[in-house]
């Protein structure tokens, strides 16, 4: 009974006229969401690919620290002649990206030294965040008895 009374209002050629409007706004929303979408998605995309060209151009490495560009690096801090070094650089205990920990010698006395950002050269006694004293550690570490304390 409901089905034909519903059959008998949809024959109606004004309910028809509304349904056919009511149903194109309602596809013509549904299409508009979707092109949206597609731009958004498309635009996004090559935005990535675009950060990821950028990425892939820089390089990725860090430079790295030899015993030799070390010494260049010494000698150079403490103006002494590259070619005859007073300070020789034995060691290179830690590479690290920032800071890098060397063994030197100088008057048969070895001494632990550190080199920042491959250009800053400088002995003495570096303390972490919590107080430690590093320098101190790698002495004992690796058996560096300095005179100095």
């Amino acid at each position: 009974m409901k089905l034909r009374v519903i059959i008998k209002k949809l024959s109606n050629p004004r309910v028809r006229r509304r349904l056919k409007i009511g149903l194109s706004v309602w596809a013509g929303t549904i299409m508009l969401g979707v092109l949206f979408k597609v731009v958004y998605d498309i635009g996004y995309f090559n935005a990535q690919s675009l950060k990821n060209e950028n990425n892939a151009a820089l390089p990725t490495t860090h430079p790295v620290l030899t015993v030799e560009s070390a010494q260049r690096i010494v000698s150079g801090a403490l103006k002494e002649d590259p070619n005859n070094p007073k300070t020789i650089v034995l060691q290179i205990i830690d590479n690290g990206q920032q800071i890098s920990t060397l063994i030197i010698e100088n008057n048969k006395l070895k001494k632990i030294a550190w080199i920042i950002d491959m250009r800053l050269f400088f002995t003495g006694d570096l303390f972490n965040n919590e107080g430690y004293n590093l320098t101190k550690g790698l002495e004992n570490q690796h058996n560096i008895n300095s005179g100095e304390r």
